[in-house]
């Protein structure tokens, strides 16, 4: 398959997995209630559409706007984030829809019949994998509110429940030395068709020393362990932020738990089930995972030994290798959600054999998000430069993050706050 071809695949597949979120919600659960973490499906819709007219249509044709007037409707730094949510501002289901109809028809047309320069390429990539950005927050958007699982969930499947007892945990060993990180120049992207945020770039060598990593997240079972010794009421497991979030928050165990007697569940989607104690934590804080890292004795990892942990030596694009990511390697795409144990997937180990480092959760380190040294912004100016300095780096993409849009140098920035998204943590020695 040539590489139109290859892009118009990933544009069906993206229009087909976005529509399959919007119209699996009925008339009343589109109407979201205002929740700041989490934006109205039919406006995340007319947004994604906005994106493909505004970077790829208007900018590369000079084409004239498809839905007059609504540029700063559309448009995530014109409209404040409450006034998404107001009936009159933004269209209804029917009148978007049709929006982005127009546009997507319009992006295959224009694929379809033209032949691509390596930049045009590049900006086809970077819009589709935007809207991946978005159904990731169509399906965070269903487990804030509860809503039902999306459609394509299954259960993880045997083969993958047995592969747990094939890889002990414990701590990797990842010896001292110089090692790659981020991604290459823009020239050698375009020249590859390769593809890399602006937050990634440029690529440089970074001197790291030995280090010991956990090979496995961090599962519900050791964090209930913290949750039961009242880590959550003893200060001195908290940092100073930590401590802030405790007194507005007021939690005493993760957002989705709750005790049951003498038992504990977690709510996942719309279900309440038994905690499964082999499977990693999630939705946690920043501080939550530094808290519990302070407890056990450990600390994060910071994101410089998570990618070296990750990548090795070589610098290699996954974990395993340069094989395209599939689900015998990692818990992506949503589906799974997370319910496998920590010590699973080990077709998907990192050269000193840490699972599970793409997929599952997005893991806290303890870096703020700041640009590389060289940094310059990409096409989309606001994509990184709003979160630079009060957010912290998350690695490796979650459960809920489609496959096409990760790979071991991204890196995604949350504030410190968050637990809405799918967020976990690993660990190190001391």
């Amino acid at each position: 398959m040539n590489t139109k071809d290859t892009l118009l695949d990933s544009l069906d597949q993206t229009d087909r997995r976005t529509m399959e979120l919007i119209d699996s919600l009925s008339k009343d659960q589109l109407k979201v209630p205002y929740e700041p973490g989490v934006n109205p499906p039919i406006w995340e819709l007319g947004h994604a559409a906005f994106f493909y007219e505004y970077f790829i249509l208007r900018a590369l044709d000079q084409s004239a706007p498809h839905m007059p007037g609504y540029d700063a409707i559309w448009d995530s730094f014109e409209i404040k984030h409450r006034d998404r949510w107001k009936e009159g501002v933004v269209p209804d289901k029917a009148a978007t829809t049709d929006y982005y109809r127009r546009i997507i028809d319009a992006v295959r047309e224009r694929l379809s019949s033209r032949d691509l320069t390596p930049r045009e390429h590049y900006l086809y990539k970077y819009a589709i994998f935007h809207q991946h950005m978005h159904i990731e927050s169509l399906i965070w958007c269903r487990q804030t509110l509860a809503y039902p699982k999306p459609p394509g969930s299954l259960a993880p499947s045997p083969s993958q429940e047995e592969e747990s007892n094939d890889h002990a945990a414990g701590d990797a060993q990842i010896p001292g030395g110089r090692y790659r990180i981020g991604q290459t120049s823009d020239e050698d992207l375009f020249a590859t068709t390769g593809f890399g945020f602006d937050n990634e770039k440029p690529a440089f060598e970074k001197d790291i020393e030995a280090f010991a990593i956990s090979k496995t997240l961090v599962s519900n079972r050791e964090f209930l362990e913290f949750v039961e010794a009242n880590g959550y009421a003893k200060s001195e497991h908290w940092s100073y932020g930590g401590q802030r979030w405790l007194e507005s928050s007021e939690h005493r165990h993760p957002v989705y738990w709750r005790r049951c007697g003498s038992t504990w569940e977690e709510r996942l989607f719309d279900s309440w089930q038994p905690l499964a104690l082999e499977a990693p934590v999630m939705h946690v804080t920043f501080w939550e995972a530094e808290a519990f890292s302070t407890w056990a004795g450990r600390r994060l990892p910071t994101e410089f030994e998570w990618e070296a942990a990750a990548r090795g030596h070589d610098g290699r694009l996954y974990p395993w290798g340069e094989e395209s990511p599939d689900a015998s390697r990692l818990d992506m795409d949503g589906t799974a959600f997370s319910q496998m144990p920590v010590t699973a997937l080990h077709r998907g180990a990192s050269p000193c054999g840490c699972l599970q480092m793409l997929g599952t959760a997005w893991e806290w380190t303890s870096n703020q998000y700041l640009p590389y040294d060289g940094f310059c912004v990409d096409m989309y100016p606001y994509m990184s430069t709003l979160q630079f300095g009060d957010h912290k780096v998350t690695r490796g993409g979650s459960c809920a993050t489609s496959s096409c849009l990760i790979r071991s140098t991204y890196r995604q920035a949350y504030h410190p706050d968050r637990c809405d998204v799918f967020t976990g943590f690993r660990t190190c020695a001391v």
